[in-house]
């Protein structure tokens, strides 16, 4: 009877089976099958998930499992003894501390601050000011995240550069690579009379929550986020990846949140049609990026950004998976997806004196050519906020500066003392809202000198070109798009032509309630003959355009084709 028993198994620690063992386990299974037991009744012990090797993992996700980028520290203090250029990985992995290798532009560091809400204490300027004079180019730049930048910082000097950012209470901590970078808000957060509500405490609340929770430093890509609170100036918060913006409903305040913003890849966030309490919010945001942390592509960096989550999953399933998180569902709203923003009164209302909502007191809007400050600026302007203000200045999405809570008499005399700083209160309505990211100066990505050929542009199409409504040009020096190139009025999109630079010219794009892609109207147009090609094309917009027209509206009233016959006619 026994030789008809299937016995299960052939070997025992590795060894074939004995005689004797075998007559046993025959003996044992025969047994069973008396009962009416069959070994294909027992489940099979289930398959051991095999991990993947870091050999299988794409680059960057192979080096942050080798070492988390912020257990690198060590590293950077080695390599500071001999003044040592990082190797591949640690280019990578010395970004978390926002330090960024130029090679081969330059062979030195750019670093990066995080500045929670663009909101700075003047001693924190003074230190900073001092801090780019002795160790780093003195070349100090305000981003379209209202952060600043410095540049060309050797590698003996980084820990020393880390250490006084941090005597301060600033950090660097993930300005770059795959986290969530500087939180935005209202630079008038706070002070706007025409503001729904403050939203610098939710803003200041999760810059905290981040910088004390290590899971927050290990994103598929980069996050951007974005508060605004109805005030206005605005936060471009439709082409983040979180946007939330306050609305009023009755007489209560909620947020609207919008998902899935990325300029650079032509998206505009997209309304998730919640309200959300205010005191909830922060919990709402941490959420959808957990959710983002546990599902985004990590195996292909050209679709890791929200945007192409999102083009997978409906909104609908990035909610119901946010709301797992919660615990609880979020109040549906009634209404269609907001597309009601505060009423902008004023042109480039990032410039110029504005009341505040406390009586007695202003808000002046600096501006600066291209973003760019020197340390001598910088103590000039903390001595000006420290004597007129509140020892307070507020950096801007739009390369400027605010400095707040300057009282009525005080007015004149700070338009005065910035002048001899080399800075304005008034721009034209052209040069107002010129935009240019680093360049190739000191970004080995940019194909064009940006900083430059934006400077020059202001100052060649001033004198010959006047406006009466205000016009965006945002000039990038690559498809990463750090300046926004595609919501400007006039996007410039740098390019080689022939062996020069040049530039793609885009029209049309637009943010917030002119909420628009730029169109792309010439390809390769050379840096030399910019500026003519810019002057024809908005000479011929104030003649064609209609009563009150936008350049935005002119250009999307017109075909293409008919925009360039255009740029043909004297």
């Amino acid at each position: 009877m026994s030789s008809t028993i299937q016995i299960p198994l052939e070997h025992v620690n590795g060894d074939p089976l004995n005689d004797e063992q075998r007559k046993y386990l025959e003996g044992y299974f025969a047994g069973l099958a008396a009962h009416g037991v069959s070994f294909g009744d027992v489940e099979p012990a289930p398959a051991v998930e095999k991990k993947a090797s870091l050999d299988d993992l794409i680059f960057e996700e192979r080096v942050k499992r080798e070492l988390h980028p912020l257990d690198a520290y060590d590293q950077i203090v080695e390599n500071a003894v001999n003044n040592k250029a990082p190797d591949k990985e640690e280019i990578f992995r010395f970004k978390w501390n926002g330090l960024f290798f130029l090679s081969p532009n330059k062979e030195a560091f750019m670093s990066r601050l995080r500045i929670p809400g663009g909101v700075l204490k003047t001693f924190q300027l003074r230190e900073l000011a001092s801090i780019a004079k002795e160790l780093t180019s003195g070349y100090v730049q305000i981003t379209t995240r209202a952060n600043f930048q410095m540049r060309l910082i050797q590698p003996k000097d980084c820990p020393e550069f880390l250490r006084r950012v941090q005597t301060v209470g600033l950090h660097t901590r993930g300005a770059g690579a795959d986290n969530i970078r500087n939180l935005t808000a209202n630079p008038t957060a706070g002070i706007d009379p025409h503001e729904l509500i403050d939203v610098q405490p939710f803003c200041q609340q999760l810059a905290q929550i981040i910088i004390n929770d290590r899971s927050f430093y290990d994103l598929p890509r980069k996050f951007n986020i974005a508060f605004d609170g109805g005030g206005l100036i605005g936060t471009v918060e439709d082409t983040n990846d979180i946007g939330a913006k306050a609305v009023k409903v009755g007489d209560e305040i909620f947020f609207r949140i919008a998902l899935g913003g990325a300029t650079g890849h032509k998206a505009f966030a997209r309304d998730v049609g919640v309200l959300v309490k205010p005191e909830e919010l922060n919990k709402v945001i941490v959420a959808m990026v957990r959710v983002y942390i546990a599902n985004g592509n990590r195996g292909d960096r050209k679709k890791a950004r929200l945007k192409h989550l999102l083009e997978t999953w409906s909104l609908e399933k990035y909610l119901a998976e946010t709301e797992k998180l919660l615990g609880h569902k979020l109040q549906r709203a009634a209404t269609p997806p907001m597309v009601e923003y505060g009423e902008t009164k004023f042109p480039h209302t990032h410039l110029g004196i504005y009341p505040q909502k406390q009586k007695g007191l202003n808000y002046i809007g600096v501006a600066m050519p291209v973003g760019q400050i020197t340390p001598k600026q910088m103590l000039r302007v903390a001595e000006i906020a420290d004597l007129y203000g509140s020892g307070e200045i507020r950096l801007t999405v739009w390369q400027n500066f605010i400095i707040p809570n300057v009282p009525d008499a005080y007015v004149e005399t700070v338009k005065k003392a910035l002048r001899r700083v080399g800075f304005d209160t008034q721009q034209s309505l052209l040069r107002g809202g010129i935009i240019a990211c680093t360049g190739n100066s000191y970004c080995k990505f940019a194909q064009s000198n940006t900083k430059g050929a934006a400077a020059a542009l202001g100052d060649y199409l001033d004198k010959r070109i006047t406006l009466d409504t205000p016009i965006n040009i945002h000039l990038t020096g690559c498809p990463n798009s750090c300046a926004q190139h595609y919501m400007g009025d006039i996007g410039l999109l740098g390019t080689k032509v022939r062996g020069e630079e040049g530039y793609h010219v885009f029209v049309g794009g637009g943010f917030g309630a002119n909420q628009s892609v730029g169109r792309q109207l010439l390809a390769g147009v050379t840096a030399t003959s910019l500026n003519e090609t810019l002057e024809l094309l908005l000479k011929n917009f104030l003649r064609h355009r209609q009563a009150g027209e936008t350049f935005r509206q002119f250009t999307a009233r017109h075909e293409l084709g008919r925009l360039q016959e255009l740029l043909g006619e004297s």
